[in-house]
């Protein structure tokens, strides 16, 4: 977990997201989820929304490739499960210290490496690695130690976002998200000038050594993983079909009229998120650095705008909700987490009462 080398192979990333989401699980449907991405990773361990994020950003910035398939794998289903949670308070309790404990078990200390990194050693950018590969003057070697500088700070800003309880609560969850994303944003902000500066000063000849170390790296990782190749990225390859809570509501909550005018609202701003972020969600036509980042910093900005939009609707419906209600609401998720144990109420969708489904 504290190493540079190893966590800068997205596939190892993967697995070690997997491996710890599934450590609080207690229900023993442990394999994959409906919440799980392409690449074999999640969107969400525990309480934790977006573990790696720092380095989802980096990789794609800096080498581009497929090293953009992880952060392109975020984006409305991550919002789903903010909603409809896959754990249950017991399955918290696995990333929660030990009862009478003051140091943090295993899961959980995992879980804080996850949450965000700032040691510069993995952190900073590999600027022995860099300087051998472009040979850099005195000024360019001078940017690129305020780029690495920047980039630390950026790390420490994200784990800074990290959560410090448990989200038990749908409204609690997409607020973590929100803070979460909006760190990620102030983050991108931060580098971007600083990666401006630094690749302006380079001439054509160092922008291909640049480019070309970037491919090695793609290289060294495909040659480690040659059975778990990295998965596509959102704008070729959509998750399955989510399930439609529609019915579950109608059943375990009994909603009043007002209560399905405001069930309609939240359904309304859960399909425009999702075709906002889908349309977001392009073909990589950014060549350099500077352009990936900005492409980041358009995607973060839309998924913050999508967070924002389906939370407000939550929040309005969720406070129309008795607090019978809203432990029925809760108790939705960690029975959607399967493929084969779903209620015979998920398997159907009616449309009498509501306009679209919650899922893409």
């Amino acid at each position: 977990m504290r190493s540079a080398a190893a966590l800068r192979n997205p596939n190892t990333r993967a697995r070690i997201a997997a491996g710890v989401a599934m450590a609080g699980w207690y229900s023993g449907r442990a394999g994959s989820g409906w919440w799980q991405h392409n690449n074999g990773g999640y969107g969400w361990v525990g309480p934790l929304f977006w573990p790696f994020a720092y380095f989802d950003i980096y990789d794609y910035a800096i080498w581009g490739g497929g090293f953009g398939v992880p952060f392109w794998g975020y984006g409305y289903d991550d919002i789903y499960a903010g909603m409809f949670a896959p754990y249950g308070y017991d399955d918290l309790t696995g990333y929660l210290p030990p009862s009478g404990s003051t140091q943090p078990d295993a899961a959980l200390d995992r879980l804080a490496q996850m949450c965000g990194e700032d040691s510069r050693d993995i952190a900073g950018l590999p600027i022995d690695l860099i300087q051998q590969a472009i040979q850099p003057t005195e000024t360019q070697k001078a940017a690129l130690d305020d780029l690495a500088n920047a980039m630390v700070i950026a790390a420490q800003n994200i784990k800074a976002a990290c959560p410090t309880s448990i989200s038990l609560t749908a409204p609690s969850r997409l607020a973590f998200m929100q803070r979460r994303i909006e760190a990620m944003v102030g983050a991108v902000a931060r580098v971007q000038a600083p990666l401006d500066t630094f690749y302006s000063l380079l001439n054509d000849e160092q922008r291909a050594r640049l480019n070309a170390l970037g491919d090695d790296q793609r290289r060294r990782i495909a040659a480690r993983n040659r059975n778990r190749p990295l998965a596509q990225s959102c704008d070729l390859a959509q998750p399955a079909a989510l399930k439609r809570p529609i019915e579950e509501i109608d059943a375990r909550l009994r909603p009043t009229d007002a209560q399905r005018a405001s069930l309609g609202a939240l359904q309304d701003a859960s399909v425009k998120a999702a075709d906002m972020l889908r349309t977001s969600c392009r073909a990589d036509d950014a060549i350099t650095p500077p352009a990936r980042l900005a492409t980041i910093a358009k995607r973060l900005d839309v998924m913050l705008e999508a967070v924002k939009l389906v939370r407000k609707a939550l929040d309005d419906f969720y406070a129309t909700l008795s607090d019978e209600q809203k432990a029925q609401f809760e108790a939705i998720g960690p029975l959607r987490t399967g493929g084969s144990d779903q209620p015979d109420t998920m398997q159907r969708y009616s449309r009498r009462h509501y306009r679209e489904p919650f899922g893409n």
